[in-house]
């Protein structure tokens, strides 16, 4: 039994971080391209930031389960399968990626904008202000929002009964739920509760510890 429970928190994990990491890799780009090309960016090109932000708004807008459903002939392109754990994580990566850039965009607008302008008086590129200005400077509201992805890509992970993945939602589902077994149902929705708070207490303190404004204190 507790071989069981451990290996749908291992699954679970696994899910959640290879989503997250591989949200991020999409969702940065999107999130510098969404601040930097808006009217008071570093490089503004209204178009192109209207047809990205459009793009982005749309898939957020769409609710995960039916999105599981849209982009089944993507997770079929891109792993070969529709359903399983690696199809959940191309579901979850289309569902995360614009939230994520979302979050990149708004914590880029709370850097300071002299700290910019100083920069690019003194010659600075836009790649270097995004890597030496940018990045730094929302550190840890960029923690704070990862902190908020994870642990909302780790709520949506019970989905996976809908396609025949596992984790502790498809052991509280369908070894639970169904099979009437009450006790196996409420320990795998209390493991995933604990997942939960050990992510967001962990990125909440990490996020602290970047902080220059609590360490100057």
């Amino acid at each position: 039994m507790i071989e069981m429970y451990l290996e749908a928190v291992l699954v679970t994990l696994k899910i959640t971080v290879i989503s997250t990491l591989l949200a991020y890799i999409i969702g940065i780009p999107l999130g510098v391209l969404l601040y930097g090309t808006d009217k008071s960016g570093i490089f503004p090109m209204a178009p192109v930031n209207r047809i990205v932000g459009f793009i982005v708004n749309i898939i957020r807008s769409i609710p995960f389960i039916i999105l599981l459903v849209m982009t089944q002939p993507v997770a079929k392109l891109i792993v070969g399968s529709k359903i399983g754990d690696n199809a959940f994580i191309v579901y979850l990566v289309i569902a995360a990626a614009p939230f994520v850039a979302r979050m990149i965009e708004s914590s880029f607008r709370e850097v300071d904008r002299g700290i910019i302008e100083a920069a690019q008086s003194m010659g600075s590129n836009n790649m270097q202000i995004i890597l030496k200005v940018l990045l730094p400077e929302a550190k840890p509201s960029l923690i704070i929002g990862g902190a908020i992805a994870i642990t909302t890509i780790l709520g949506y992970t019970p989905m996976t009964y809908l396609i025949a993945g596992g984790g502790l939602g498809q052991l509280a589902i369908q070894y639970g739920l169904y099979r009437f077994e009450s006790t196996t149902m409420y320990i795998s929705s209390l493991l995933l509760i604990i997942l939960v708070q050990i992510m967001q207490e962990t990125l909440n303190y990490i996020a602290k510890v970047c902080d220059k404004r609590i360490r100057n204190k």
